[in-house]
C-alpha cells in the first residue's frame, strides 16, 4: 500500500473535487461547516465520535437479539440503504482507480466492524476500544513528518493505556488480536476515506463504499443470526445503530478528512475511549475512577495539542 503521507488531505480542492455552492448538493451544510477555519473539521470529528458512542449504547441492547455478526450486518445494510436513497450516487463516469479506491474503502469498513464486534464478544468493551485505537495512533506517527506529532501520539497512548486499567495480561488472546486487527482496519479506513472523499463528489463515495461493506457482511450475518435479523423490533434498533454509528459519523468524518491532515485526524481518534467512558457514565451509569479521569485528561490534552498544531500549520 502506498504511504499515507502522499494522500493527506490539503486545504485546497483537487481537480476531481469542486466545492459546491452554498446549499448545493446533498449534505451541503456539512461541507460549509467544514470550511469554518481549522476548528470546523475538528468539530465534525468530535461530533462523529459522540454519535458513534451513543450508537454503541443502542448496539448493546441489540447484540443479545442478533449476535455480533448480526449487528454488523444490520448496521451496514441499513446504513447503505439510507445513504443510497439519500445520495443516489451515479455509477458511470469513474475510472478503474476510482472503483478500486471505493471497494478498498468498503472492504476496510466492513472488516473493521466485523473484527471489532467479534472482539467485544470476547473481551471487555473498554479494552477492545483501547486496543483498536492503537491503529490510528500508529498511523499518526508513521504518516507524519513533524516531530511534534510523536509527542501528541505518545501522550494519547499513555492515556489510552491508563484507560485500559492495566488488564491486558488477563485478556483473551484471540479477542485482543481481533481488536488489534480492527485497529489496523481503522487506520486503513482513515487513509481510504480521505482518498474516496477526493475522488467522489459529496457523499457518493461513502454510499458506494457502504454498499460494498454491506454486501461483504451480509453472508456472515445471515449464517450467524438467521431470521433473527428480520424481526421488526430488531430492525428498528438496527436502524438506530446504523444512523448513529455509521451514516452520521462516517459522513462527518469524510467531510472533515477533506480539510484535515490524516495524522491530526488519527490522533483525534484517540478521543474515542474517553467518549466511550463518558457515554458509559451517562447512559450505563458506570462510575469513573481516578485513573479513568486522568486517562481522559491525557487523551483530551493530546487531542488539543493536535488541534493547535493543525491551526498553527494552517495559519502559516
Amino acid at each position: 500500500m502506498d504511504s499515507p503521507v502522499k494522500d493527506i488531505p490539503v486545504a485546497s480542492a483537487t481537480p476531481t473535487e469542486t466545492p459546491a455552492a452554498p446549499g448545493a448538493g446533498r449534505f451541503g451544510r456539512f461541507g460549509r461547516f467544514a470550511r469554518f477555519g481549522s476548528l470546523g473539521p475538528v468539530a465534525l470529528v468530535v461530533a462523529g465520535g459522540l454519535s458513534v458512542q451513543f450508537g454503541s449504547a443502542v448496539a448493546v441492547l441489540l447484540m443479545p437479539r442478533a449476535g455480533a455478526l448480526g449487528v454488523v450486518t444490520l448496521r451496514l445494510v441499513l446504513a447503505a440503504a439510507v445513504l443510497l436513497i439519500a445520495c443516489r450516487p451515479k455509477i458511470r463516469g469513474y475510472s478503474r482507480a476510482d472503483w478500486g479506491t471505493v471497494i478498498t474503502f468498503g472492504t476496510a469498513m466492513s472488516a473493521m466492524n466485523i473484527l471489532f464486534y467479534l472482539a467485544v464478544d470476547r473481551i471487555p468493551l473498554g479494552a477492545a476500544v483501547t486496543l483498536e485505537v492503537l491503529g490510528p495512533l500508529a498511523l499518526s506517527v508513521f504518516a507524519s513528518r513533524r516531530l511534534v506529532n510523536f509527542l501528541w501520539a505518545g501522550l494519547a497512548l499513555a492515556g489510552v493505556a491508563l484507560l485500559s486499567g492495566g488488564g491486558f495480561d488477563r485478556l483473551d488472546p484471540v479477542g485482543a488480536l481481533l481488536a488489534l486487527g480492527a485497529g489496523s482496519m481503522w487506520a486503513a479506513y482513515i487513509v481510504f476515506s480521505a482518498r474516496t472523499g477526493r475522488r467522489f463528489p459529496q457523499m457518493d463515495g461513502l454510499a458506494l463504499a457502504m454498499a460494498v461493506g454491506a454486501v461483504i457482511s451480509l453472508p456472515f450475518g445471515i449464517v450467524a443470526a438467521g431470521d433473527r435479523i428480520i424481526v421488526p423490533s430488531t430492525i428498528g434498533l438496527g436502524l438506530a445503530v446504523a444512523l448513529m454509528s455509521s451514516v452520521l459519523p462516517y459522513a462527518l468524518e469524510l467531510v472533515a478528512l477533506r480539510r484535515l491532515p490524516a495524522p491530526t485526524f488519527a490522533i483525534l481518534m484517540s478521543l474515542e475511549p474517553a467518549i466511550a467512558a463518558a457515554a458509559g457514565f451517562l447512559i450505563l451509569h458506570q462510575a469513573l475512577g481516578l485513573l479513568d479521569a486522568l486517562a481522559i485528561a491525557l487523551v483530551i490534552a493530546a487531542s488539543m495539542g493536535a488541534v493547535r498544531t493543525q491551526m498553527s500549520r494552517a495559519s502559516q
